[in-house]
């Protein structure tokens, strides 16, 4: 007779979650390891040298400036996440449409690909003033940039991908005369997932540097804003907190994607 407390073999059980746990302090403890080393370093450069607070602050003053101005760089990076996350989001819709038309017919690769690797030539310093022009300098706009910086990584690695599924897999699904939309679908796109999973993440680095950059031109709102206000009036500590916090995000933005791939199954 069967009880509540029966669990399949192996699925959780404490030794499962022991195992989880122990790969995951595999992967924390060297970067923490390293980072606290790092911060222990420059906490006795800046005490032994006496260097000015001005020039490089202590950990102590950064995480102090940035208690203090908490409010104001949480504001910012949601700020930032809003039109990253919008950026990344077209970035990925547009990259994968691109992608999945440049496989399935060569018409349309000849005709976009000279235009996606010129789209990613082109620097975002040099499309701004465009966009500026024709949209405005708001959520929007900044949000268009980073769409224009995501889409190369993603539709790149995503075609990679496409075209490097197995023979053997479409050959059998053309043996099940499976129709190839659906081959496609089925076959394909899971086989090219890792791929396209890796330019993702890529992009969703891409989407936090290229959101800082629309906001160093536009100076109304964002991290971005917020880097070059305290480092015009030298604070440099407060610098030093939103370039933390920035590193934060694009940690998460980055991680985000890495966690839905991890947790997905395409076998």
């Amino acid at each position: 007779m069967s009880t509540s407390d029966e669990r399949l073999p192996g699925v959780g059980t404490p030794a499962v979650s022991a195992g989880r746990l122990r790969r995951l302090s595999a992967r924390v403890w060297p970067p923490a390891l390293v980072f606290v080393a790092v911060v222990a370093c420059w906490q006795w450069y800046v005490t032994e040298s006496g260097v000015p607070s001005v020039i490089l602050p202590s950990p102590a003053d950064v995480v102090a400036a940035g208690v203090a101005g908490r409010g104001a760089l949480l504001a910012a990076a949601a700020t930032t996440a809003l039109t990253a996350g919008l950026g990344l989001a077209g970035g990925v819709v547009v990259g994968l449409g691109l992608a999945f038309a440049m496989v399935g017919s060569r018409t349309a690769s000849a005709v976009f690909h000279p235009y996606l690797v010129a789209l990613r030539i082109a620097p975002l310093i040099a499309i701004a003033p465009l966009v500026f022009l024709w949209i405005g300098d708001g959520l929007l706009s900044r949000a268009l940039l980073v769409t224009t910086m995501t889409v190369f990584p993603v539709a790149v690695a995503s075609v990679d991908g496409l075209r490097a599924v197995p023979r053997e897999y479409t050959d059998l699904a053309r043996s099940v005369d499976t129709p190839p939309a659906r081959a496609f679908l089925r076959v394909r796109v899971p086989a090219a997932a890792p791929s396209v999973f890796a330019g993702v993440k890529l992009a969703a680095a891409l989407s936090v540097v290229g959101t800082v950059v629309a906001e160093f031109l536009t100076l109304q709102s964002g991290i971005g804003y917020r880097l070059f206000d305290s480092a015009e009036y030298l604070e440099t500590s407060s610098t030093f907190a939103a370039l933390a916090t920035l590193v934060v995000l694009g940690l998460v933005f980055y991680l985000v994607p890495a966690a839905v791939e991890r947790r997905l199954d395409w076998g």
